[in-house]
């Protein structure tokens, strides 16, 4: 019999640096307030117990506590009773963080001056009297945000709270990814990870080659494997800088460098390979063509067919090991119509090949693992022929499992 809201299964399904961490996240009256739903969700994958505070208002115009109760599995607060919810959440030793996601202007000027009348705020003024860590995300217009007096108010909480500091774009001041909120929380509370203190180099995302100033000669990889693995890199502690292409999903990383084509995409690496890192994962789809010239205007379709002469790209997976014979190389095969026997063979000659440490094979075929899904089948074939089979499921989950064997590789090597 199940004895958790189902919601709960996700718990620790990335990755354990938040496990037995209760995390408080007040969600104040902003537009943004929808995002908190993928931030609580976030966090509980690294193991966290998220409990959701927000004022009445603010559930029955912008966000309903009914969402927030699915996203976490507990009861929502919206209003104190005679139950003291902001004592029961924010006394001594009552919970391992509070995190105001979004955090309007409106609330960082009560807390910044002990007013409590909303339940965000009275849970704040309990916490900022306890000494629980307190991580605050605003989200406002620009303007406001630049307002001489809430930057008083702001600087006021720094000396007690962790500022996660907006985006300024559009003449707003956008509320700071989750992703940004996950690496803070961990910082400020969670147990350090397998990777801590080790530097990562991932690749994602496809490259385009020009046959024209319009034209490309590309490859329908989304970079979601590649973002996953950067995600779940950082999330066990590593310093991840990523090297992405082409994708649907938005890079995120401790740095990122932004690349188009192939040879750019090599250029990156080189140079990165030089200053050292521990482990390279290479999940980018590199385009296997390009053009062997390029026009220099745009080719009229109207003058009839076009014949296109390809070559080879250079196999940037090929040079690694000439330029930093120690990194620890994941490399990745996909296939597509192979029986597992033959797609293991493959990801084996190929480990062979370029000297990796670890090949990800992968059967683009297969149902649930076509390019841009969010789920995938996985075979990580290691020097000695050994197969780790990572069963369909999302992209998350095998990340995981590759980060796993990445790290137990380097334990006890010295760091880059």
């Amino acid at each position: 019999m199940r004895g958790a809201h189902p919601s709960k299964d996700i718990t620790g399904s990335d990755g354990s640096e938040l496990a037995g961490k209760k995390v408080v996240l007040c969600i104040t009256g902003s537009v943004a307030a929808y995002r908190a739903i993928d931030l609580a969700r976030l966090l509980m994958r690294h193991g966290a117990d998220v409990h959701a505070v927000m004022s009445q208002s603010t559930s029955s115009t912008l966000l309903h506590a009914d969402m927030m109760e699915w996203a976490t599995g507990n009861e929502v607060v919206t209003r104190l009773t005679g139950r003291l919810e902001h004592v029961a959440l924010a006394d001594y030793n009552m919970s391992d963080l509070i995190v105001v996601y979004p955090c309007t202007a409106n609330t960082i000027g009560k807390a910044a001056s002990g007013i409590d009348d909303t339940p965000v705020t009275s849970v704040l003024s309990v916490a900022l009297g306890s000494k629980i860590p307190v991580i605050i995300a605003p989200a406002m217009h620009e303007a406001m945000y630049g307002n001489e007096f809430i930057q008083q108010n702001v600087e006021r909480l720094k000396k007690r709270a962790t500022f996660v500091e907006p985006t300024i774009e559009e003449g707003k001041a956008k509320v700071a990814e989750p992703e940004a909120v996950l690496k803070a929380t961990i910082a400020a509370i969670g147990k350090a990870g397998p990777l801590a203190g080790r530097k990562i180099l991932v690749t994602a995302g496809s490259t385009a080659e020009q046959i024209d100033p319009i034209r490309v000669v590309t490859n329908a990889s989304s970079g979601k494997m590649g973002m996953a693995i950067a995600r779940a890199a950082e999330g066990m502690g590593a310093q991840v800088t990523l090297v992405y292409g082409h994708g649907t999903e938005t890079p995120s990383a401790s740095r990122i460098i932004r690349v188009r084509t192939g040879d750019e995409m090599r250029d990156a690496v080189v140079s990165e390979l030089k200053q050292g890192y521990d482990a390279l994962i290479m999940a980018a789809a590199v385009a296997d063509f390009k053009p062997s010239s390029k026009s220099a205007r745009k080719i009229d379709t109207r003058s009839g067919g076009l014949k296109l002469s390809l070559v080879p790209t250079r196999k940037i997976v090929d040079e690694v090991k000439k330029i930093d014979s120690g990194v620890f190389l994941v490399a990745f095969k996909a296939g597509y119509g192979d029986s597992e026997p033959a797609l293991v063979e493959k990801a084996f000659k190929k480990l062979k090949e370029c000297k990796a440490d670890l090949v990800v094979a992968n059967d683009l075929a297969r149902k649930g693992s076509a390019a841009g899904s969010d789920t995938t089948e996985v075979w990580i074939v290691d020097k000695e022929k050994a197969v780790v089979h990572v069963p369909l499921g999302s992209k998350q989950a095998a990340a995981k499992k590759v980060l796993e064997l990445v790290a137990e590789s380097v334990k006890g090597k010295p760091g880059k």
